[in-house]
């Protein structure tokens, strides 16, 4: 395996969950990408950064956004490997990556219908809630200006006296 930034895969992992993708998006080559994923997740220091990504990333609207980017930006290729697939088995199923899939078919004439979800909705929804963060800092802003900044807990200065 060679020497990737591990704070990137383990920023990835703790958005999409998913190893073989981590790596994808940490450098690792799409061939290894699943192995090398799972080897890096084995590394306590690894586990470590993707234990403090998790709770950087994961506030309720940062696990709306990350579903979301997930929708609008993730991949499509297991969904479409199963439909081309002579016989499915338990196990292909457990190791898809089916997120942006929302229906699954057997037709009558043999063949599958896949669903996924609309990206184009995804997006719009992102685009909605980019604008809110937008407006929630200009309005934080003119509050700061028209009162001053608050001070959080442990910016205050002590005096010494309690």
């Amino acid at each position: 395996m060679r020497q990737i930034d591990t704070k990137d895969f383990a920023a990835a992992y703790a958005r999409g969950v998913n190893a073989e993708e981590a790596a994808i998006s940490a450098g690792i080559a799409p061939v290894r990408a699943k192995l090398d994923g799972l080897k890096l997740l084995l590394k306590s220091t690894v586990r470590r950064q993707v234990r403090r990504a998790r709770a950087a990333l994961f506030s309720d609207e940062a696990e709306v956004r990350a579903g979301l980017e997930r929708l609008a930006y993730g991949r499509a290729n297991d969904a479409v490997a199963l439909a081309f697939c002579e016989e499915v088995t338990p196990e292909m199923l457990a190791g898809a990556d089916l997120y942006n899939v929302s229906e699954i078919k057997k037709v009558k004439g043999g063949g599958v219908e896949i669903k996924f979800f609309d990206r184009q909705k995804a997006l719009e929804a992102l685009a909605e809630l980019n604008d809110r963060q937008q407006q929630d800092k200009r309005a934080r802003s003119l509050v700061e200006e028209i009162y001053g900044r608050a001070e959080t807990p442990g910016e205050a200065e002590s005096d010494g006296e309690c």
